[in-house]
């Protein structure tokens, strides 16, 4: 420390450090509620869609917040939209552990969507017009980083409140009260371990200087400079404000004229709207959100299903690692181009894996009809005595006249039987099934090759997309219309987020599990596409840089220098 405040490089770690940590709360976002479903629809009575909705309402919170937080960050300053969003999530927290109805814990969850969704816009912004070119792949790397990581403690969390409730609920020798408390705890638990990273976030922005280029742009230039010397030396400060000047003074001379359908502005845009859009259409964040769902699908016990969550996941956080150390070597489209291929194969895998057991299913609808007793039904599961047989499930879709539900029966429980009565509020109304399925459940060992094509999954997520796409995003946008460009663009990004996890039930209800695999599989094809002979290399580039190589003739030469890179990493 000098002077009482922090050196040039202590403070760029601090900077990571409170970056780092909004990261980890979008990533807690996302992954706290996959262990949470196995308990939720046991304490709070919840449809398929409902229960598909709560799931994509971080997301959808997240796509709404996105383009205000554009808007904001470039009204009230970078700085201070990260100081909102930490408040917004804690807030968000204490709504979903003292709700009581899906009706308030949506409103929870909306708001935690809105959080993270204003730390996707502002943080990265923040981060690449704050960094020098040389660290600013290194500091994105670590925002992505962090978003893992808090997959990771996520999942950790829900491993540890779900083996303390299936202990309790053992102990409970069958008494509902002691069960429901049990399951009523873990899930309120799990979300309420979530609070602190979001108080230390909140704590840390407070000494945050704001961001110089958005600083300059507001005609604070001595602000701006004062900002540039806690981020870098002297020398790199004078240079970065020259920089900005001489752009400053072109655009400046050229505004009036200057259009945002000009090829400078609309290749790039549409190039970080198609690679965010592409992101979510591999499935990552539905994946996570229902990954417990998927394992316990394929045959896991809740149990391992969760520990299965915790392992898939860790690869995710590790190798991200090596990805932050590799982005500003081998650059931002060769990871892609390995980080598509490799979730491709993942996915038809995981596709396959499903298939071998979902097509084994036959339609029980009509049988189901038959044994219906007015708006109740009770049917015994019987199990194969064949030699080697495996266990089967039945399961049910049905809905009392609002909203379908699932009911499921293993021959191996105990009791084999698979029930369905009307609650109180659906008293009078008439039982309606929608479809029926009778077939062998997978096996615990399906369960575990499920869990390590997940596993590839994500570390292949992990290589690529997850490590490049807040980097390009930040680094394609030209300043003009960085902050408004990143928020559309991650409104894209989310959109397509909330209507794929928002139909994840209905459709796998409808068609299995293993049809939403291909799909992903299907938009990942495209992904690599555009990675591999669209997307030019941007490493090693001031911002300024960049902009001025999207000019009339810098398109020809990005990409001279984007196959000039590649050709020297394959020399290497």
């Amino acid at each position: 420390m000098m002077g009482g405040r922090l050196s040039t490089d202590a403070y760029g770690k601090f900077v990571l450090l409170v970056a780092g940590l909004g990261g980890l709360l979008y990533g807690v976002d996302l992954g706290i509620i996959a262990a949470a479903l196995l308990y939720l629809g046991k304490t709070i009575t919840l449809t398929v869609a409902e229960t598909s909705i709560l799931v994509a309402a971080v997301l959808g919170g997240s796509m709404v917040s996105s383009l205000i937080a554009g808007l904001l960050a470039d009204w009230l300053g970078r700085k201070k939209m990260m100081i909102v969003s930490g408040l917004m999530f804690v807030a968000s927290v204490c709504l979903i552990v003292s709700s009581q109805s899906f009706t308030v814990l949506l409103a929870g969850r909306l708001f935690q969507g809105m959080s993270g969704g204003v730390i996707a816009v502002v943080v990265p912004l923040y981060l690449a017009e704050s960094l020098r070119p040389d660290s600013r792949g290194k500091g994105t790397a670590t925002f992505q980083l962090m978003v893992t990581f808090g997959v990771l403690v996520a999942a950790s969390a829900g491993w540890f409140y779900t083996h303390q409730a299936e202990a309790a609920i053992v102990a409970a020798q069958g008494n509902p009260e002691l069960i429901r408390a049990a399951e009523n705890h873990a899930w309120r638990s799990m979300f309420l371990a979530m609070v602190y990273p979001g108080i230390v976030f909140f704590a840390g922005t407070l000494p945050l200087v704001e961001s110089p280029r958005w600083l300059f742009r507001k005609a604070r230039t001595a602000d701006a400079m004062k900002s540039l010397l806690r981020l870098c030396t002297p020398a790199q400060a004078a240079t970065q404000l020259r920089e900005m000047e001489c752009l400053a003074a072109r655009s400046n001379a050229t505004f009036a004229s200057d259009s945002l359908l000009q090829r400078k502005y609309v290749v790039p845009f549409i190039l970080a709207c198609v690679i965010l859009t592409c992101t979510q259409a591999t499935g990552i964040n539905s994946i996570l959100g229902f990954l417990v769902v998927i394992l316990k699908q394929a045959g896991m016990s809740p149990t391992h299903a969760t520990l299965g969550g915790f392992l898939v996941n860790l690869p995710h956080f590790l190798i991200t690692l090596v990805a932050a150390a590799l982005i500003d070597r081998k650059g931002r489209t060769f990871l892609l181009k390995v980080g598509t291929g490799g979730i491709i194969c993942s996915l038809l895998a995981s596709a396959f894996l499903f298939y071998s057991f979902e097509s084994k299913r036959v339609d029980a609808r009509a049988e189901i009809e038959r044994a219906q007793q007015g708006n109740s039904l009770i049917v015994p599961v019987m199990f194969d005595r064949k030699p080697g047989a495996r266990p089967r499930s039945l399961t049910v879709l049905y809905s009392y006249g609002h909203g379908n539900r699932v009911a499921t029966a293993v021959s191996s429980d105990q009791p084999a039987v698979l029930k369905i009565v009307p609650e109180e509020k659906d008293a009078g109304m008439p039982l309606m099934i929608k479809r029926a399925f009778y077939g062998p459940i997978a096996t615990e060992t399906t369960g575990w090759l499920m869990m390590l094509c997940l596993g590839a999954f994500v570390s292949f997520f992990s290589v690529g997309p997850g490590v490049v796409v807040w980097l390009a995003l930040s680094e394609l946008m030209p300043t003009r219309i960085r902050s408004t460009g990143m928020g559309i663009a991650l409104v894209l990004n989310q959109g397509a987020s909330t209507l794929i996890a928002s139909l994840f039930l209905p459709v796998v209800g409808n068609y299995g599990f293993y049809a939403m695999f291909l799909f992903w599989a299907g938009c990942t094809i495209l992904y690599f596409i555009t990675s591999a002979f669209f997307l030019p290399e941007t490493k090693g580039k001031t911002l300024e840089e960049i902009e001025e190589i999207f000019n009339r003739n810098g398109r020809r030469k990005l990409f001279d220098d984007s196959r000039a890179t590649t050709a020297e990493v394959d020399l290497r």
